[in-house]
């Protein structure tokens, strides 16, 4: 990161090994606790400030609250983080911000007025834009989308603002010191009962400002769930959990009253993902559960992600089905690979100078099959295949473009039989030629590999033989 605007007091003073030590030593100070999370629909105008209010006012339990900055009121709208990171372009490139400026500053003041908070929203405002015609970074104009809804949100509520600067500690290399985090939340949280804590981001020791990935919100109301070993980490948004499927491929798919942290990875990363992935260690790691909540629809259960051991789970064969379009598989054949020493380290090596990462790799005695996005090989396709037939000097290389991958997840299918037959019969069904197939080791998760234009179908096909 080029540059980084110094906010504040520097954090080096804080001896943090220390504070890690007295949390060790104290346990959890905290008791029958829900950390609370909102997203940007959740905030986006005032009226859904005080959906949020009633949420938190509902049960005493719900002592701390993480908002993400204020997202889109409707199709049309801009959700606010992207105005600021249009704004920091601006000033980049010499244009004048005022115009874009503006709308942030209608949209603050307007939240603040309905709801008729007597706060000073105008002065951080002035604070802001100064910073960023100074030419403040990336990071901090970005981040000031929480930074200010966390201000409006601890006044509308009467808690206490905590500036996630001075307890999210991130590294020189603007990577998260996950220890010095933990101690500085739990050491700050032991003295406050009631706190808003804006999520996205945090501070070096040195003060300066530096975001999470978009989505960050999620991973910060996890860390500050885990500090303090809460209860229970809701998230809420504008769905009422997960669904076993894409809705926009299937009509009113059934919802996933429960699922495992192992079965989220699993769904989240083929797609399917109402939460930051990251957000899952923090709370994982320690046990604490997630519930994601819909915060226009409070009564409805959601989805409760679990321990994988958690005991009141239900065997279910299939939780959910997910998959992504704009694959290319690399398949590579040799005779006796399996005992040629090296053979495939030859490839990844390949891939690895070409800073190109594979999805899957399902491999025979003789073949093995690379499964890449097509976003990674861009203008490297020929160039790849050219250095693997001189490197390893294969029989045949076949390149299958357009492919689609569907991954079936559940965590009853290792004592399910037939489940496989089940799907690969509903595929040949609908007519649709499966063009690879892997199963991974925990045998949760069966992926197959389709053509693109045969992905809707099949999804809709497996999803109507387990339903």
């Amino acid at each position: 990161m080029s540059s980084h605007c110094n906010i504040g007091m520097t954090l080096d003073k804080f001896n943090y090994d220390s504070l890690y030590k007295i949390y060790e030593n104290m346990g959890a100070i905290i008791m029958n606790t829900i950390v609370t999370k909102f997203g940007g629909s959740s905030l986006a105008d005032a009226s859904q400030f005080r959906k949020v209010k009633e949420i938190i006012f509902s049960n005493e339990e719900r002592k701390y609250v993480v908002p993400s900055a204020p997202g889109k009121r409707n199709s049309k709208d801009s959700k606010i983080t992207d105005l600021l990171y249009l704004c920091h372009a601006h000033v980049s490139t010499g244009i004048s911000f005022d115009d874009v400026f503006n709308h942030i500053r209608d949209r603050y003041c307007s939240i603040v007025n309905d709801l008729n908070l007597d706060f000073d929203i105008a002065e951080h405002l002035d604070i802001i834009k100064k910073d960023l015609e100074e030419g403040a970074s990336s990071d901090y104009a970005a981040s000031r989308g929480e930074y200010l809804n966390g201000l409006i949100l601890a006044n509308y509520l009467g808690f206490e603002f905590i500036d996630a600067k001075d307890v999210m500690i991130f590294n020189a290399d603007s990577s998260l010191d996950t220890k010095a985090t933990n101690s500085a939340l739990h050491f700050k949280l032991s003295k406050i009962s009631k706190a808003v804590i804006p999520g996205f981001y945090g501070a070096d020791k040195d003060g300066n400002i530096i975001t999470f990935s978009r989505g960050g919100s999620d991973v910060t109301g996890a860390l500050v769930a885990a500090s303090i070993n809460a209860d229970l980490y809701e998230n809420w948004t504008d769905v009422s959990g997960f669904l076993m499927a894409d809705p926009r491929i299937i009509d009113n798919p059934k919802p996933i009253s429960k699922i495992t942290y192992t079965e989220l990875r699993e769904l989240s990363y083929m797609g399917a993902s109402v939460l930051h992935e990251d957000a899952i260690f923090p709370v994982r790691e320690v046990g604490i559960p997630i519930n994601i909540k819909n915060t226009n629809r409070p009564k409805d259960e959601g989805t409760f992600i679990v321990k994988d051991t958690d005991g009141s789970m239900k065997p279910t064969t299939v939780t959910g089905i997910a998959g992504k379009k704009d694959f290319t598989v690399i398949s590579i054949a040799k005779a006796s690979m399996n005992s040629e020493l090296g053979f495939c380290r030859k490839i990844l090596s390949i891939l690895e100078q070409h800073n190109i990462s594979f999805e899957n790799m399902p491999s025979g005695i003789d073949t093995v099959c690379f499964v890449i996005q097509d976003s990674q090989l861009k203008n490297k396709k020929e160039v790849v295949v050219e250095e693997i037939k001189r490197a390893c000097n294969p029989d045949s290389i076949e390149i299958h473009p357009n492919m689609a991958m569907i991954a079936t997840v559940g965590r009853g299918m290792a004592k399910q039989r037939g489940t496989a037959a089940k799907i690969f019969t509903a595929l040949s069904t609908a007519e649709i030629n499966i063009r690879m197939i892997d199963q991974g080791s925990s045998e949760m998760n069966i992926l197959v590999g389709v053509e693109n234009d045969d992905f809707e179908r099949g999804i809709a096909a497996i999803y109507n033989a387990f339903n």
